[in-house]
C-alpha cells in the first residue's frame, strides 16, 4: 500500500521544467560574477578564468516552479574548440560583453555566429548583455551602439551590473521566459500541430 501511495504522490508532483542557459562572452566581462550574483546574491570581484562551471536552481517563473541550469563557459580563445559541445546543449544564451571594453563588444559577433552555426536556428532565445554598467565613467561602448547591434540581430539588449545587482534577475528571467515559451510551443506542435493552408505544419517561432 505504501508503495502505491508514494507512486501516486510522485505522479501528482511532476519535476519542474528544466531550462538550460549558457553564458557566453570574452574573458573578464563578468559572466561568472553575474551567475554568482543570481545564484547566491554575492559579488565576486576577483577574476579567475573559468573553464566551465555548471549551476542549478529552482525558481518561480510567472507562478510556475521551474529549474534553471546555467553553464558558465570560458571566454578565452584557448577553449574555442570545445565550445561547440557546450552550445549544443543550450536552450538559450546570454551573450555578455563589458561596456568598458570595446574589444569584448566586437567579440560578440563571433560568439553569435558560432551559436547560430551549432544550433542552426536564428530564433534561438538570445539576449545581448552589456555588463559593468556601474562603471559609466569608463564606458567605451555606447548604449546606442549596442542597441543598434541588438536590433540588427532582432534580440533584446539589457545593461547590467553584477556589482550593484542591477538587472541581474531580469536577464535570467527574461531569457527563461523565452525558453519556456518556446518549449511549450514546441510541445503543442508535437502533440497537436496546427496546420496552415495546404495542410502544412506551422513553425513555432517566438518573437
Amino acid at each position: 500500500m505504501a508503495g502505491n501511495k508514494n507512486a501516486k504522490t510522485s505522479a501528482q508532483c511532476p519535476q519542474p521544467v528544466l531550462l538550460k542557459v549558457i553564458m557566453v562572452g570574452s574573458g573578464g566581462v563578468g559572466k561568472s560574477a553575474l551567475t554568482l550574483q543570481f545564484m547566491y546574491d554575492e559579488f565576486v570581484e576577483d577574476y579567475e578564468p573559468t573553464k566551465a562551471d555548471s549551476y542549478r536552481k529552482k525558481v518561480l517563473l510567472d507562478n510556475e516552479e521551474v529549474q534553471i541550469d546555467i553553464l558558465d563557459t570560458a571566454g578565452q580563445e584557448d577553449y574555442a574548440a570545445i565550445r561547440d559541445n557546450y552550445f549544443r546543449s543550450g536552450e538559450g544564451f546570454l551573450c555578455v560583453f563589458s561596456i568598458t571594453e570595446h574589444e569584448s563588444f566586437s567579440a560578440t559577433h563571433e560568439f553569435r555566429e558560432q551559436i547560430l552555426r551549432v544550433k542552426g536556428d536564428e530564433n534561438i532565445p538570445f539576449l545581448l548583455v552589456g555588463n559593468k554598467a556601474d562603471l559609466e565613467e569608463k564606458r567605451r561602448v555606447t548604449f546606442e551602439e549596442a542597441q543598434k547591434l541588438a536590433d540588427q540581430w532582432k534580440v533584446p539588449y539589457i545593461e547590467t551590473s553584477a556589482k550593484t545587482r542591477s538587472n541581474v534577475d531580469r536577464i535570467f528571467f527574461d531569457l527563461m521566459r523565452e525558453i519556456h515559451k518556446r518549449k511549450m510551443c514546441e510541445a503543442k506542435t508535437v502533440n497537436g500541430p496546427r496546420k496552415g493552408k495546404g495542410g502544412k505544419k506551422k513553425k513555432c517561432i517566438i518573437l
